[in-house]
């Protein structure tokens, strides 16, 4: 009888040992990374890279699928669900980790704790443009005297409700003192279309999507807000330095998994994806595109968060922001 019972809790003793070698041999089956926008988005660009990287190392499967819907939430919701097996992981912006958090008070999904943080992958600044026609100032004490010439007519375009540049804008406002009227659109393209076709007058829009109508004169940019000159337009001043004190602001990627993922899990999977970003043509590519790789360790990435989470939820009620 002794015997037998040892015999029927071997499973269950050896059940530990399996988990141990599954996480030790991961990827050992297809891995999807889920991206919570649609094909296209800089976080699709970004986890398409780190995926072709990852399966060229382990010679296994890296599928990224997009799910859109819910700025982030329906993603984001799907890997919450997902085995905490390595499998099914995420790649997101600071939309789907932060900002929703701060802006939507019944947010159907707590990425503090129903999802792991890997590592944050890449960061980019925002670069303040105007239309240079309709705007004559060239610098941030010219473009605050015009707007306050304004009266609030003056408009800024941004891609959407609650996205990183409406924030940012939003705490330029408050910073300035100054009255803009926000425009937002479906996406930071038709937000630039709208800039450059005059309907609009000022917006902050990331570097990489940006750059390409700075160079060729269809906006004219004031300032950036990273915490030192980008090396792809050198001749634009940060905030500080055009006279914006605290105003160093980037809108970042992150990488994740179901927040119950075992810790020895995460930390393999942590070295493989940064390890990934470090690759240099990974990092040139990043680069190109107006990314800085970030690839901090998983205790760097939560701490980061919880300061984005607190910060935006000011500027959300500082300014008195809605999701609608």
């Amino acid at each position: 009888m002794h015997r037998r019972a040892l015999l029927g809790a071997t499973p269950l003793l050896a059940l530990p040992a399996l988990r141990a070698r599954a996480q030790e041999d991961w990827p050992s089956r297809p891995v999807t990374i889920l991206v919570p926008f649609a094909a296209g988005s800089s976080s699709d660009i970004v986890a398409r890279a780190i995926a072709q990287s990852l399966q060229q190392k382990t010679g296994k499967p890296f599928v990224v699928e997009n799910r859109p819907g819910a700025t982030g939430e329906v993603g984001a919701r799907q890997v919450i669900r997902a085995a905490p097996d390595g499998t099914t992981l995420l790649h997101a912006p600071i939309s789907t980790w932060a900002i929703n958090v701060a802006l939507r008070p019944n947010l159907g999904y707590d990425p503090v704790t129903q999802l792991a943080r890997i590592t944050q992958t890449v960061r980019t600044p925002n670069v303040l443009v105007v239309h240079p026609q309709q705007v004559p100032a060239t610098d941030l004490k010219g473009l605050l005297a015009w707007l306050k010439g304004q009266g609030g007519k003056a408009a800024y375009a941004t891609s959407g409700v609650g996205s990183s540049d409406h924030l940012t804008a939003e705490m330029f406002k408050l910073a300035t003192g100054t009255d803009v009227t926000h425009i937002p659109y479906q996406g930071g393209a038709p937000a630039t279309t709208s800039l450059i076709a005059g309907n609009t007058q000022m917006s902050f829009q990331n570097l990489g999507s940006i750059i390409a109508h700075i160079q060729e004169g269809r906006v004219r940019p004031i300032l950036i807000t990273s915490e030192a000159r980008s090396p792809l337009l050198p001749q634009v001043p940060t905030a500080a330095e055009a006279g914006l004190r605290d105003f160093v602001v980037y809108s970042w990627q992150g990488f994740g998994g179901p927040g119950t993922l075992p810790d020895p899990l995460l930390r393999r999977i942590h070295a493989a994806v940064a390890g990934a970003l470090r690759e240099p043509q990974v990092t040139t590519r990043m680069a190109e595109i107006g990314f800085e790789v970030v690839a901090n360790s998983p205790e760097e990435f939560a701490a980061f968060q919880q300061a984005e989470i607190a910060r935006w939820s000011r500027v959300v009620k500082d300014g008195n922001i809605t999701p609608d």
